[in-house]
C-alpha cells in the first residue's frame, strides 16, 4: 500500500470513528486530522470539504457490502440450481448490508436527512441504487436465458431487494443492541424465504430450480 493510500485510509477510519460517536455536525475536519494523525491540509487536499469526505466514506463502505455479491454474480447463477445460488447471494447481501458500522451509519444519515438533504441523497445513490443496478443486470440475464420470467428489471430488483432486507433491516433499525449480523443460519433462513417468493412470482414453470 502506498504511503498516500495509507493516510488516506486512516483519514476515513477516523472520521468513521468520529461521525459515528459525535454525528455529522459534531465533527470536524480539524478533529479528522488530529485523530487520523495527518496535518489538516492533508484531510483538505485528500477530500476537500466534510461533506465530500463524509460522501467518500459512504461510498466506500456501502460498497464493500455488494463486494462478495458481486463476484458470486460473475462466476454465474443459475447453472446448477438457481433457487440455491439465489439464496446465497440473499445470504451474502444480508451479510453485508447488516454490518454493525453500516447500520450506524444509516441511523445518522436518517437522523441529519432534513437538515442535509444532499447527504441522504448520496447514501442512496451508492446503497439502494447500486443494489437494484446490480439486481437488474442480473434479472435481465436470466430472463434473457430463460430462467426467470421478468417484464420489468428495475420493480423486480427492488421487490427483490427488500423481500430480502425488510424484515432484519426494520429490526436491526429499532433493537440497536441486538447482535448484528444475525448468525449465519438464520440469515440463511431469511433469504431462502425471500427467494422462494420472489422465485412463486418471477420463476419458470417447470423450469429447475
Amino acid at each position: 500500500m502506498s504511503r498516500r493510500a495509507s493516510k488516506t485510509d486512516a483519514i476515513l477510519d477516523a472520521a468513521r470513528s468520529l461521525f459515528l460517536s459525535n454525528g455529522y455536525v459534531g465533527t470536524s475536519m480539524d478533529a479528522v486530522a488530529t485523530v487520523s494523525a495527518v496535518s489538516k491540509q492533508t484531510v483538505y487536499n485528500n477530500f476537500g470539504d466534510k461533506r465530500s469526505l463524509f460522501e467518500e466514506l459512504l461510498t466506500r463502505d456501502m460498497s464493500r457490502a455488494d463486494v462478495d455479491v458481486e463476484r458470486l454474480i460473475a462466476r454465474g447463477v443459475g447453472r446448477e440450481s438457481l433457487e440455491e445460488d439465489l439464496v446465497e447471494i440473499a445470504t451474502l447481501y444480508l451479510h453485508g448490508v447488516l454490518q454493525p458500522d453500516l447500520l450506524r451509519l444509516r441511523r445518522l444519515v436518517i437522523g441529519e436527512a432534513e437538515r442535509f438533504p444532499e447527504l441522504a441523497a448520496s447514501w442512496y445513490k451508492n446503497g439502494p441504487e447500486q443494489a437494484y443496478d446490480m439486481f437488474s443486470g442480473l434479472f435481465r440475464e436470466l430472463t434473457v436465458r430463460g430462467d426467470l420470467r421478468v417484464d420489468e428489471p428495475r420493480v423486480a430488483a427492488e421487490q427483490f431487494n427488500w423481500l430480502v432486507l425488510a424484515v432484519p433491516l426494520n429490526r436491526a433499525m429499532a433493537y440497536v443492541d441486538e447482535k448484528m449480523p444475525p448468525p449465519d443460519a438464520e440469515l440463511e433462513a431469511l433469504a431462502r424465504s425471500a427467494v422462494n417468493m420472489f422465485l412463486a412470482v418471477y420463476g419458470v414453470q417447470g423450469h429447475r430450480r
